[in-house]
């Protein structure tokens, strides 16, 4: 396997992830219906499994660590990617359906974890992406922990471009509720 095949994966599959942002655009172009089957497709079908291979690829590259393994960095990595997982789950549980398929139509969710942040999936999915490093300590996959990183930042701000046009309220709640860190009140 070429070393850096995992990077051609990991940025392809943003790529198509990126999908999600343009729900309004597909929407316009053509249609609701076909616009909301594009997004689904680009993102679920393609983005999301290409990328998870590109972070297996990454992991699986002969590679020196960067750190020994220690029963601190394990223990942390497994409590980062379950907290990330449960941030994940408990998101996908107020969303419901409107996170695997998104459409011009949905309705702004602003309760629950929605109600304390506005991107609880990317704020998980960036603590599962440290957890991921801190248990694979090589280079290939703190490259690829680093781009999925900056993914999530770029996807965040073109989302939300996006929700400013599907959402009349949107803007509002961007101004009451934080992207990542929650309020301490």
């Amino acid at each position: 396997m070429p070393v850096g095949l995992y990077l051609l994966f990991l940025l392809f599959g943003f790529t198509c992830h990126l999908a999600s942002a343009f729900t309004f655009r597909y929407s316009s172009w053509f249609g609701e219906r076909v616009g909301a089957l594009i997004s689904f497709l680009l993102r679920n079908t393609l983005g999301i499994p290409i990328w998870a291979l590109g972070y297996y690829l990454a992991a699986r590259v002969p590679s020196a660590r960067l750190f020994p393994a220690m029963l601190v960095s394990t223990t942390l990595a497994w409590m980062l990617i379950i907290v990330g997982g449960v941030l994940i789950l408990v998101a996908l549980t107020a969303i419901r359906v409107r996170a695997a398929r998104p459409t011009i139509h949905d309705s702004l969710v602003s309760w629950g974890i929605y109600g304390h942040i506005r991107h609880p999936i990317y704020l998980g999915t960036s603590f599962e992406l440290i957890g991921l490093w801190l248990l694979f300590p090589i280079t290939p996959v703190l490259t690829a922990c680093f781009l999925g990183i900056i993914w999530i930042l770029l996807q965040t701000w073109l989302e939300e471009l996006d929700l400013l046009q599907r959402h009349p309220g949107y803007r509002e709640y961007m101004q009451a509720v934080p992207r990542f860190i929650p309020r301490l009140r």
